[in-house]
């Protein structure tokens, strides 16, 4: 997503890429032509600068699909985190209606 997302956004302003990345994002998972999508690799989408909700960028085009895409957060409880408390891209969001499934790590042996 990151590569894909920036190569999009390299000759829009500051405020155009904030206004654009819903459309971005539904454009680039439409041309997966596909009902599910997996999504990793969407780092870009917490930079501070861009103004977005990633969760609730995923929520909306999910609408039409399953979007399967990986946090690179921690869940507690009903919530979702990203980062840590005082750093820039911190985000703490609601769990509710979005189903978790935690990946385990592998032990190799």
């Amino acid at each position: 997503m990151n590569l894909e997302l920036s190569k999009k956004m390299l000759d829009l302003t500051s405020r155009q890429r904030t206004l654009q990345i819903p459309k971005l994002l539904e454009e680039i998972v439409t041309s997966a032509q596909s009902i599910s999508v997996a999504v990793d690799n969407c780092e870009v989408l917490f930079d501070v600068n861009l103004k977005q909700d990633p969760l609730r960028l995923f929520q909306n085009i999910s609408r039409n699909r399953t979007i399967i895409a990986s946090w690179n957060g921690r869940v507690d409880k009903e919530y979702l985190f990203y980062a840590e408390p005082g750093h820039p891209e911190y985000l703490r969001s609601s769990a509710q209606g979005i189903r978790i499934i935690p990946m385990q790590e592998a032990i190799i042996s």
